[in-house]
Protein backbone atom coordinates (compact mmCIF):
# COMPACT_ATOMS: atom_id res chain seq x y z
CA UNK A 1 0.00 0.00 0.00
CA UNK A 2 0.80 3.46 -0.58
CA UNK A 3 0.12 6.11 1.77
CA UNK A 4 0.95 10.01 2.02
CA UNK A 5 -0.37 11.87 5.30
CA UNK A 6 -1.34 15.36 6.59
CA UNK A 7 2.46 16.27 6.18
CA UNK A 8 2.48 15.72 2.38
CA UNK A 9 -1.21 16.18 1.40
CA UNK A 10 -1.40 19.45 3.07
CA UNK A 11 1.92 20.75 1.80
CA UNK A 12 0.87 22.62 -1.90
CA UNK A 13 4.49 21.54 -3.74
CA UNK A 14 4.78 18.22 -2.15
CA UNK A 15 1.42 17.32 -3.14
CA UNK A 16 1.73 18.53 -6.24
CA UNK A 17 4.72 16.44 -7.42
CA UNK A 18 3.17 13.04 -6.70
CA UNK A 19 0.46 11.50 -9.00
CA UNK A 20 -1.94 8.80 -9.65
CA UNK A 21 -2.88 6.36 -11.88
CA UNK A 22 -5.58 4.22 -12.42
CA UNK A 23 -6.00 2.18 -15.76
CA UNK A 24 -9.03 0.00 -17.55
CA UNK A 25 -7.12 -2.19 -19.43
CA UNK A 26 -8.21 -0.81 -23.38
CA UNK A 27 -5.87 2.20 -23.01
CA UNK A 28 -7.79 4.74 -21.12
CA UNK A 29 -7.27 5.91 -17.79
CA UNK A 30 -7.40 7.68 -15.05
CA UNK A 31 -5.16 10.18 -13.65
CA UNK A 32 -4.47 13.45 -11.32
CA UNK A 33 -2.15 14.50 -8.34
CA UNK A 34 -2.63 13.50 -4.54
CA UNK A 35 -4.12 16.72 -4.00
CA UNK A 36 -6.69 16.94 -7.11
CA UNK A 37 -5.04 19.32 -8.44
CA UNK A 38 -4.61 18.78 -12.05
CA UNK A 39 -1.01 19.99 -13.60
CA UNK A 40 -1.13 17.45 -16.88
CA UNK A 41 -2.94 17.78 -20.10
CA UNK A 42 -3.38 14.47 -19.88
CA UNK A 43 -4.80 14.66 -16.22
CA UNK A 44 -8.45 13.51 -15.87
CA UNK A 45 -10.94 11.66 -14.31
CA UNK A 46 -12.12 9.49 -17.51
CA UNK A 47 -9.40 9.58 -20.58
CA UNK A 48 -11.14 6.93 -22.64
CA UNK A 49 -9.92 4.73 -25.12
CA UNK A 50 -12.09 5.30 -28.44
CA UNK A 51 -10.34 2.85 -30.74
CA UNK A 52 -8.47 0.80 -27.57
CA UNK A 53 -5.72 1.08 -27.01
CA UNK A 54 -5.44 3.96 -28.81
CA UNK A 55 -8.07 7.38 -29.99
CA UNK A 56 -7.83 8.77 -26.38
CA UNK A 57 -9.90 11.73 -25.35
CA UNK A 58 -10.26 13.87 -21.83
CA UNK A 59 -14.36 13.52 -21.72
CA UNK A 60 -14.36 14.48 -17.83
CA UNK A 61 -10.91 16.44 -16.46
CA UNK A 62 -12.17 16.44 -13.06
CA UNK A 63 -15.15 16.71 -10.64
CA UNK A 64 -15.14 20.73 -8.30
CA UNK A 65 -16.83 19.51 -4.79
CA UNK A 66 -18.03 21.26 -1.84
CA UNK A 67 -18.83 19.97 1.45
CA UNK A 68 -21.56 22.30 3.15
CA UNK A 69 -22.02 21.46 6.51
CA UNK A 70 -24.51 23.00 8.78
CA UNK A 71 -24.85 25.69 6.36
CA UNK A 72 -21.29 26.06 5.76
CA UNK A 73 -19.25 25.54 2.56
CA UNK A 74 -15.97 24.23 2.73
CA UNK A 75 -14.16 23.75 -1.26
CA UNK A 76 -12.40 20.16 -1.21
CA UNK A 77 -10.94 21.31 -4.59
CA UNK A 78 -7.57 22.66 -5.75
CA UNK A 79 -7.08 24.48 -9.24
CA UNK A 80 -4.32 26.97 -10.20
CA UNK A 81 -5.34 29.86 -12.11
CA UNK A 82 -3.23 32.77 -13.13
CA UNK A 83 -1.53 33.48 -10.35
CA UNK A 84 -3.61 32.21 -7.55
CA UNK A 85 -4.56 28.22 -6.18
CA UNK A 86 -8.08 28.96 -6.00
CA UNK A 87 -9.88 26.84 -4.07
CA UNK A 88 -6.91 25.51 -1.21
CA UNK A 89 -8.80 22.23 -0.36
CA UNK A 90 -5.65 20.21 0.32
CA UNK A 91 -5.49 22.13 3.43
CA UNK A 92 -8.42 19.04 4.33
CA UNK A 93 -6.88 16.77 3.27
CA UNK A 94 -5.70 14.24 5.50
CA UNK A 95 -4.62 11.48 4.20
CA UNK A 96 -3.88 10.21 0.28
CA UNK A 97 -3.51 6.28 -0.34
CA UNK A 98 -3.34 3.89 -2.69
CA UNK A 99 -5.20 0.79 -1.07
CA UNK A 100 -5.80 -0.76 -4.11
CA UNK A 101 -7.94 2.34 -5.30
CA UNK A 102 -7.02 5.75 -5.70
CA UNK A 103 -8.60 7.32 -1.97
CA UNK A 104 -8.54 10.62 -0.85
CA UNK A 105 -9.78 11.85 3.04
CA UNK A 106 -11.08 14.60 3.79
CA UNK A 107 -11.25 16.13 7.59
CA UNK A 108 -13.45 19.36 8.50
CA UNK A 109 -13.89 19.86 11.93
CA UNK A 110 -15.56 16.66 13.36
CA UNK A 111 -17.05 15.56 9.39
CA UNK A 112 -14.90 12.87 7.33
CA UNK A 113 -15.54 12.41 4.07
CA UNK A 114 -13.62 9.46 1.95
CA UNK A 115 -13.14 9.50 -2.02
CA UNK A 116 -12.19 6.31 -3.64
CA UNK A 117 -11.67 6.44 -7.85
CA UNK A 118 -10.90 3.63 -10.02
CA UNK A 119 -11.82 2.12 -13.04
CA UNK A 120 -13.38 -1.02 -14.51
CA UNK A 121 -11.71 -3.11 -16.67
CA UNK A 122 -13.04 -3.55 -19.90
CA UNK A 123 -14.87 -0.19 -19.83
CA UNK A 124 -14.33 3.26 -20.33
CA UNK A 125 -15.65 3.20 -17.16
CA UNK A 126 -14.66 5.56 -14.06
CA UNK A 127 -16.71 5.07 -10.38
CA UNK A 128 -16.25 7.98 -7.70
CA UNK A 129 -17.69 6.89 -4.11
CA UNK A 130 -17.83 9.56 -1.34
CA UNK A 131 -18.28 7.70 2.39
CA UNK A 132 -18.85 10.20 4.74
CA UNK A 133 -17.78 9.71 8.64
CA UNK A 134 -19.71 11.97 11.92
CA UNK A 135 -22.46 12.57 13.92
CA UNK A 136 -24.87 15.42 14.39
CA UNK A 137 -23.79 17.90 11.59
CA UNK A 138 -26.28 18.33 8.89
CA UNK A 139 -23.90 17.35 5.87
CA UNK A 140 -24.62 18.15 2.08
CA UNK A 141 -21.89 17.80 -1.11
CA UNK A 142 -22.43 19.45 -3.97
CA UNK A 143 -20.58 18.59 -7.09
CA UNK A 144 -19.47 20.45 -10.57
CA UNK A 145 -18.57 17.91 -13.38
CA UNK A 146 -16.00 19.89 -15.38
CA UNK A 147 -15.95 18.09 -18.89
CA UNK A 148 -13.28 18.52 -21.88
CA UNK A 149 -13.89 16.10 -24.67
CA UNK A 150 -10.42 16.59 -26.46
CA UNK A 151 -8.35 14.63 -27.87
CA UNK A 152 -5.88 14.28 -24.78
CA UNK A 153 -2.78 15.59 -26.43
CA UNK A 154 -4.57 18.99 -26.93
CA UNK A 155 -6.03 21.20 -24.72
CA UNK A 156 -9.59 23.41 -25.29
CA UNK A 157 -10.78 26.37 -24.61
CA UNK A 158 -14.27 27.96 -24.05
CA UNK A 159 -16.27 27.80 -27.83
CA UNK A 160 -19.77 28.00 -29.06
CA UNK A 161 -20.06 25.04 -30.74
CA UNK A 162 -20.27 23.15 -27.58
CA UNK A 163 -23.86 21.79 -27.03
CA UNK A 164 -24.54 22.04 -22.98
CA UNK A 165 -27.53 20.75 -22.78
CA UNK A 166 -28.38 17.84 -20.38
CA UNK A 167 -30.65 14.69 -20.92
CA UNK A 168 -32.24 13.20 -17.20
CA UNK A 169 -33.06 10.02 -16.95
CA UNK A 170 -33.74 8.36 -13.31
CA UNK A 171 -30.17 8.14 -11.72
CA UNK A 172 -28.68 8.80 -14.43
CA UNK A 173 -27.39 12.10 -16.72
CA UNK A 174 -25.85 12.39 -19.89
CA UNK A 175 -23.84 15.19 -22.03
CA UNK A 176 -23.13 15.19 -25.76
CA UNK A 177 -21.06 18.03 -26.05
CA UNK A 178 -19.72 17.11 -29.76
CA UNK A 179 -20.53 15.49 -32.86
CA UNK A 180 -18.60 12.56 -33.57
CA UNK A 181 -17.33 11.40 -29.89
CA UNK A 182 -19.11 9.75 -27.33
CA UNK A 183 -22.22 11.02 -24.99
CA UNK A 184 -20.73 10.95 -21.58
CA UNK A 185 -23.07 9.33 -19.22
CA UNK A 186 -23.06 10.12 -15.38
CA UNK A 187 -24.98 7.60 -13.40
CA UNK A 188 -25.70 8.73 -9.67
CA UNK A 189 -27.53 8.69 -6.34
CA UNK A 190 -28.11 12.38 -5.90
CA UNK A 191 -30.90 13.69 -4.53
CA UNK A 192 -30.84 17.38 -7.05
CA UNK A 193 -29.48 17.79 -10.36
CA UNK A 194 -29.48 21.36 -11.70
CA UNK A 195 -28.71 22.47 -14.98
CA UNK A 196 -25.83 24.74 -14.98
CA UNK A 197 -23.67 25.46 -18.41
CA UNK A 198 -20.80 27.37 -17.37
CA UNK A 199 -17.47 28.08 -18.64
CA UNK A 200 -14.15 27.93 -15.41
CA UNK A 201 -11.32 29.51 -17.48
CA UNK A 202 -7.66 29.50 -17.31
CA UNK A 203 -6.88 26.80 -15.49
CA UNK A 204 -2.93 26.28 -15.69
CA UNK A 205 -1.40 23.14 -15.84
CA UNK A 206 2.20 23.38 -14.38
CA UNK A 207 4.10 20.77 -15.87
CA UNK A 208 3.13 21.60 -19.17
CA UNK A 209 4.43 25.11 -18.67
CA UNK A 210 7.44 23.31 -17.79
CA UNK A 211 7.76 21.45 -20.73
CA UNK A 212 7.29 25.08 -23.08
CA UNK A 213 4.02 23.74 -24.57
CA UNK A 214 0.43 25.58 -23.91
CA UNK A 215 -0.50 25.21 -20.73
CA UNK A 216 -3.87 27.12 -19.85
CA UNK A 217 -7.72 25.53 -20.61
CA UNK A 218 -11.23 26.24 -20.53
CA UNK A 219 -13.35 23.97 -19.09
CA UNK A 220 -16.99 23.59 -18.82
CA UNK A 221 -19.27 22.21 -16.29
CA UNK A 222 -23.53 21.46 -17.26
CA UNK A 223 -24.74 20.68 -13.87
CA UNK A 224 -24.42 20.17 -10.11
CA UNK A 225 -25.56 17.48 -8.19
CA UNK A 226 -26.57 17.41 -4.58
CA UNK A 227 -26.92 14.86 -2.25
CA UNK A 228 -27.81 15.37 1.04
CA UNK A 229 -25.68 12.53 3.32
CA UNK A 230 -27.55 12.61 6.26
CA UNK A 231 -30.35 10.24 4.73
CA UNK A 232 -27.30 8.49 3.12
CA UNK A 233 -23.65 8.03 4.13
CA UNK A 234 -22.46 7.09 0.52
CA UNK A 235 -22.90 9.40 -2.83
CA UNK A 236 -22.05 7.97 -5.80
CA UNK A 237 -21.37 8.89 -9.57
CA UNK A 238 -20.64 6.08 -12.37
CA UNK A 239 -18.79 8.18 -15.26
CA UNK A 240 -18.68 6.13 -18.66
CA UNK A 241 -19.15 6.52 -22.27
CA UNK A 242 -22.49 3.30 -21.85
CA UNK A 243 -25.16 4.46 -19.77
CA UNK A 244 -24.63 2.35 -16.44
CA UNK A 245 -26.84 1.89 -12.67
CA UNK A 246 -25.79 3.58 -10.28
CA UNK A 247 -27.21 0.47 -7.72
CA UNK A 248 -24.19 -1.76 -9.56
CA UNK A 249 -21.49 0.57 -7.75
CA UNK A 250 -20.75 -2.31 -5.72
CA UNK A 251 -20.52 -5.05 -7.56
CA UNK A 252 -18.14 -2.84 -9.55
CA UNK A 253 -16.27 -2.31 -6.12
CA UNK A 254 -15.93 -5.97 -5.19
CA UNK A 255 -15.04 -7.09 -8.92
CA UNK A 256 -12.27 -4.56 -9.11
CA UNK A 257 -11.02 -5.51 -5.74
CA UNK A 258 -11.07 -9.51 -6.25
CA UNK A 259 -9.35 -8.94 -9.78
CA UNK A 260 -6.92 -6.99 -8.31
CA UNK A 261 -6.27 -9.61 -5.44
CA UNK A 262 -5.51 -11.74 -8.02
CA UNK A 263 -3.09 -10.52 -9.92
CA UNK A 264 -1.29 -9.42 -6.48
CA UNK A 265 -1.13 -13.10 -5.78
CA UNK A 266 0.09 -13.92 -8.93
CA UNK A 267 3.42 -12.44 -7.81
CA UNK A 268 6.42 -14.71 -7.67
CA UNK A 269 7.55 -13.66 -4.10
CA UNK A 270 5.22 -11.96 -1.43
CA UNK A 271 7.43 -8.96 -0.72
CA UNK A 272 5.50 -5.96 -0.47
CA UNK A 273 8.33 -4.47 -3.33
CA UNK A 274 7.24 -7.39 -5.82
CA UNK A 275 3.92 -7.51 -5.16
CA UNK A 276 3.52 -3.61 -5.78
CA UNK A 277 5.18 -4.02 -9.20
CA UNK A 278 2.74 -6.80 -10.03
CA UNK A 279 -0.07 -4.63 -9.40
CA UNK A 280 1.62 -1.86 -11.34
CA UNK A 281 2.63 -4.28 -14.31
CA UNK A 282 -1.21 -5.00 -14.77
CA UNK A 283 -1.49 -1.27 -15.81
CA UNK A 284 -0.08 -1.88 -18.90
CA UNK A 285 -1.52 -4.96 -20.54
CA UNK A 286 -4.16 -4.09 -22.84
CA UNK A 287 -6.57 -4.92 -25.02
CA UNK A 288 -5.80 -4.29 -28.97
CA UNK A 289 -8.74 -5.95 -31.00
CA UNK A 290 -9.64 -9.66 -29.60
CA UNK A 291 -5.87 -9.93 -28.36
CA UNK A 292 -3.20 -7.98 -26.04
CA UNK A 293 -0.85 -5.45 -26.32
CA UNK A 294 1.60 -3.60 -24.17
CA UNK A 295 1.25 0.37 -23.29
CA UNK A 296 4.97 1.69 -23.25
CA UNK A 297 4.14 3.97 -20.93
CA UNK A 298 1.30 6.22 -19.14
CA UNK A 299 0.68 9.18 -20.17
CA UNK A 300 1.06 9.91 -23.78
CA UNK A 301 2.90 6.28 -24.99
CA UNK A 302 0.80 3.74 -27.25
CA UNK A 303 1.96 0.45 -27.73
CA UNK A 304 5.67 0.01 -29.19
CA UNK A 305 6.92 -2.92 -30.29
CA UNK A 306 10.45 -2.44 -28.68
CA UNK A 307 8.81 -1.92 -25.42
CA UNK A 308 6.61 -4.48 -25.74
CA UNK A 309 9.19 -7.11 -26.51
CA UNK A 310 11.27 -5.78 -23.81
CA UNK A 311 9.01 -5.65 -20.82
CA UNK A 312 6.73 -8.99 -22.35
CA UNK A 313 8.86 -11.18 -20.43
CA UNK A 314 8.56 -9.58 -17.12
CA UNK A 315 5.02 -8.54 -17.43
CA UNK A 316 3.78 -11.78 -17.94
CA UNK A 317 5.91 -14.74 -17.32
CA UNK A 318 7.27 -14.32 -13.64
CA UNK A 319 2.82 -13.99 -12.52
CA UNK A 320 2.63 -17.23 -14.59
CA UNK A 321 0.44 -14.85 -17.06
CA UNK A 322 0.93 -17.14 -20.08
CA UNK A 323 -2.30 -16.49 -22.19
CA UNK A 324 -1.32 -12.81 -21.89
CA UNK A 325 1.95 -13.58 -23.58
CA UNK A 326 0.62 -15.62 -25.96
CA UNK A 327 -1.83 -12.87 -27.15
CA UNK A 328 0.70 -10.36 -27.12
CA UNK A 329 3.42 -12.56 -29.72
CA UNK A 330 0.06 -12.92 -31.38
CA UNK A 331 -0.63 -9.59 -31.74
CA UNK A 332 2.64 -8.58 -33.07
CA UNK A 333 3.17 -11.33 -35.16
CA UNK A 334 -0.06 -10.70 -36.84
CA UNK A 335 1.44 -7.34 -37.90
CA UNK A 336 5.12 -8.35 -39.21
CA UNK A 337 5.43 -7.02 -42.45
CA UNK A 338 8.42 -7.17 -44.69
CA UNK A 339 10.16 -8.90 -41.96
CA UNK A 340 9.35 -5.96 -39.84
CA UNK A 341 7.69 -5.69 -36.26
CA UNK A 342 5.91 -2.67 -35.79
CA UNK A 343 7.66 0.37 -33.99
CA UNK A 344 4.62 1.77 -32.93
CA UNK A 345 0.60 2.06 -33.34
CA UNK A 346 -0.01 5.67 -33.86
CA UNK A 347 -2.87 7.41 -31.70
CA UNK A 348 -5.43 7.94 -34.11
CA UNK A 349 -5.58 4.23 -35.28
CA UNK A 350 -3.61 4.70 -38.14
CA UNK A 351 -1.29 2.14 -40.29
CA UNK A 352 1.09 1.30 -37.74
CA UNK A 353 5.24 2.12 -38.73
CA UNK A 354 7.78 0.28 -39.34
CA UNK A 355 10.60 2.45 -38.31
CA UNK A 356 13.22 0.45 -36.00
CA UNK A 357 16.15 -1.82 -36.22
CA UNK A 358 16.05 -4.20 -32.82
CA UNK A 359 11.81 -4.23 -32.13
CA UNK A 360 12.09 -7.33 -34.43
CA UNK A 361 15.06 -8.81 -33.00
CA UNK A 362 13.51 -8.48 -29.53
CA UNK A 363 10.82 -10.35 -30.45
CA UNK A 364 12.96 -13.32 -30.94
CA UNK A 365 14.07 -12.85 -27.44
CA UNK A 366 10.50 -12.60 -26.53
CA UNK A 367 9.65 -16.04 -27.56
CA UNK A 368 12.72 -17.18 -26.87
CA UNK A 369 11.61 -16.27 -22.77
CA UNK A 370 8.46 -17.64 -23.38
CA UNK A 371 9.37 -21.06 -24.26
CA UNK A 372 11.93 -21.35 -21.44
CA UNK A 373 9.07 -20.58 -19.24
CA UNK A 374 6.49 -22.39 -20.33
CA UNK A 375 8.14 -25.04 -23.16
CA UNK A 376 4.81 -24.26 -25.24
CA UNK A 377 6.57 -25.66 -28.63
CA UNK A 378 3.00 -26.32 -29.88
CA UNK A 379 2.16 -22.28 -30.04
CA UNK A 380 5.86 -21.14 -31.40
CA UNK A 381 5.45 -24.21 -33.58
CA UNK A 382 1.45 -23.33 -34.97
CA UNK A 383 1.55 -19.53 -34.50
CA UNK A 384 4.94 -17.95 -34.49
CA UNK A 385 7.42 -20.32 -36.74
CA UNK A 386 6.67 -19.71 -40.11
CA UNK A 387 6.74 -15.72 -39.10
CA UNK A 388 10.17 -15.83 -37.39
CA UNK A 389 11.25 -17.82 -40.61
CA UNK A 390 9.88 -14.69 -42.92
CA UNK A 391 11.75 -12.29 -40.91
CA UNK A 392 15.38 -13.47 -41.38
CA UNK A 393 14.20 -14.24 -45.03
CA UNK A 394 13.67 -10.27 -45.52
CA UNK A 395 16.52 -9.88 -43.58
CA UNK A 396 19.00 -11.95 -45.63
CA UNK A 397 18.01 -10.25 -48.79
CA UNK A 398 17.16 -6.53 -47.09
CA UNK A 399 14.44 -4.75 -46.22
CA UNK A 400 13.77 -0.91 -45.20
CA UNK A 401 15.96 1.55 -44.37
CA UNK A 402 18.86 -0.79 -46.53
CA UNK A 403 18.25 -3.11 -43.07
CA UNK A 404 20.25 -5.91 -44.98
CA UNK A 405 23.68 -8.81 -43.50
CA UNK A 406 26.76 -6.83 -43.68
CA UNK A 407 30.19 -7.81 -44.36
CA UNK A 408 30.34 -10.48 -41.73
CA UNK A 409 28.30 -13.42 -40.99
CA UNK A 410 26.17 -11.57 -38.35
CA UNK A 411 26.71 -8.12 -39.15
CA UNK A 412 23.24 -6.14 -39.59
CA UNK A 413 23.47 -3.05 -41.32
CA UNK A 414 21.52 -0.50 -41.70
CA UNK A 415 21.02 3.22 -43.60
CA UNK A 416 18.55 6.11 -43.51
CA UNK A 417 17.72 5.32 -40.16
CA UNK A 418 18.64 7.56 -37.05
CA UNK A 419 17.65 7.26 -33.13
CA UNK A 420 15.93 9.73 -30.95
CA UNK A 421 16.97 9.75 -27.64
CA UNK A 422 15.51 11.73 -24.82
CA UNK A 423 17.16 13.86 -22.55
CA UNK A 424 17.73 12.08 -19.42
CA UNK A 425 16.58 14.95 -17.07
CA UNK A 426 13.22 13.82 -18.23
CA UNK A 427 12.19 16.37 -20.21
CA UNK A 428 10.42 15.29 -23.87
CA UNK A 429 10.53 18.43 -25.70
CA UNK A 430 14.65 17.87 -25.86
CA UNK A 431 15.88 15.26 -27.57
CA UNK A 432 18.77 14.30 -29.11
CA UNK A 433 19.61 12.54 -32.27
CA UNK A 434 21.91 9.88 -32.56
CA UNK A 435 23.02 8.58 -36.40
CA UNK A 436 22.99 5.08 -35.96
CA UNK A 437 24.08 4.39 -39.70
CA UNK A 438 25.80 0.84 -40.34
CA UNK A 439 26.29 -2.47 -38.06
CA UNK A 440 25.53 -1.42 -34.21
CA UNK A 441 27.29 -3.93 -31.83
CA UNK A 442 23.88 -4.67 -30.06
CA UNK A 443 22.04 -5.49 -33.34
CA UNK A 444 24.66 -7.50 -34.67
CA UNK A 445 24.67 -9.76 -31.44
CA UNK A 446 20.73 -9.58 -31.16
CA UNK A 447 21.03 -10.64 -35.00
CA UNK A 448 22.84 -13.57 -33.82
CA UNK A 449 20.77 -14.77 -31.15
CA UNK A 450 17.85 -14.46 -33.26
CA UNK A 451 19.53 -17.27 -35.61
CA UNK A 452 20.40 -19.02 -32.99
CA UNK A 453 16.95 -19.57 -31.06
CA UNK A 454 15.54 -19.96 -34.48
CA UNK A 455 18.19 -22.82 -35.01
CA UNK A 456 17.55 -24.71 -31.38
CA UNK A 457 13.55 -24.40 -31.62
CA UNK A 458 14.03 -26.15 -35.12
CA UNK A 459 15.94 -28.42 -33.17
CA UNK A 460 12.83 -29.27 -30.66
CA UNK A 461 11.08 -29.31 -33.85
CA UNK A 462 13.35 -31.51 -35.30
CA UNK A 463 12.94 -29.10 -38.38
CA UNK A 464 16.35 -30.59 -39.96
CA UNK A 465 15.64 -28.56 -43.40
CA UNK A 466 15.77 -25.52 -41.37
CA UNK A 467 19.12 -26.05 -39.44
CA UNK A 468 20.76 -26.99 -43.02
CA UNK A 469 19.50 -23.81 -44.33
CA UNK A 470 20.84 -21.47 -41.93
CA UNK A 471 24.00 -23.30 -40.46
CA UNK A 472 25.47 -22.74 -44.29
Amino acid sequence: MIRFGEEICTNLDAALSREWLDTNGLGGFASGTVNGCNTRRYHGLLVAATKPPVGRFVLLSKLEETLIIDGRRYELGTNHYPGVVHPQGFHYLKQFRLDPFPTFTFRVDATEIEKTVFMVEGENTTVIQYRVKGEGARVQLEIRPLIAFRDYHSLTHENGALDGRIEQQPRQISVTPYGGLPALYLANNADDIESTGNWYRNFEYEVERERGLDFTEDLFNPCVLRFALNSKPNAAIVVSTEPHDVHAVEKYRQREISRRKDNVLRSPVGDDFVTSLAAAADQHIVSRGEQKSVIAGYHWFSDWGRDTMIALPGLTLPTRRYDVARSILRTFAQHVDQGMLPNRFPDAGETPEYNTVDATLWFFEAVRAYLAYTGDLAFVRDELYSVLNDIIAWHARGTRFGIKPGTTRFALWRTLLDVWVMNPRGSDTTAWLLSRNGASIACCGMRRAAICMTLLTADHLTLVSVRIKYSQ
